[in-house]
């Protein structure tokens, strides 16, 4: 792929082609990140990563925005040059504007994920400031909540892990004393 300041993913050999992610984007994805990074280093059970290359096929070649995947796993599933062959157990995508951006992570990616036995499925959404979870349950994933900023994302994959939803999302510093 060109080195020209897109992403280029591929799902079921359909090329997904998308501008770099903006800031808010990047900060929500940082920010979930810290918090699966800050819950591993107590836990010491698996690892956190940052937009990795997952390989499941040639034809089906994505770079999920935070992945996290036990330890045990981690090490078949690396291939020399550092990117996953298998299924992480929790991935998340932030959301980026636009129709065909949303329609790519709530329908492709879902099915993708699904297909590749992807445990558990984030789908954040940091302009509304919401997440969904999607769970596997009966052999696929399927939607267990949608968690607004007031509440707390946790998880059977992640014991004790806990996070609210709003501390994922960009706040303006507030302009009040200033001059």
């Amino acid at each position: 792929m060109p080195d020209d300041g897109k992403r280029y993913e591929i799902i079921e050999g359909e090329l997904y082609v998308s501008r770099l992610p903006s800031f808010e984007h990047q900060y929500t994805c940082g920010r979930l990140f810290k918090f699966l990074n800050e819950w591993d280093e107590e836990n010491a059970i698996g690892v956190a990563l940052i937009a990795p290359g997952v390989i499941f096929a040639d034809d089906d070649d994505v770079a999920p925005d935070v992945v996290w995947i036990r330890s045990e796993r981690l090490a078949a599933a690396l291939d020399k040059a550092g990117h996953l062959h298998a299924a992480p157990e929790l991935v998340v995508e932030v959301l980026s504007p636009g129709k065909a951006n949303e329609q790519r992570d709530r329908q492709a990616k879902l099915k993708l994920y699904s297909r590749r036995e992807v445990q558990e499925y984030w789908i954040v959404d940091w302009m509304r400031k919401l997440v969904e979870v999607y769970r596997r349950d009966a052999g696929a994933l399927k939607l267990e909540a949608t968690l607004e900023a007031g509440d707390l994302i946790e998880s059977p994959l992640l014991p004790e892990f806990s996070c609210q939803v709003g501390k994922l999302f960009f706040t303006p510093p507030s302009s009040k004393g200033k001059k």
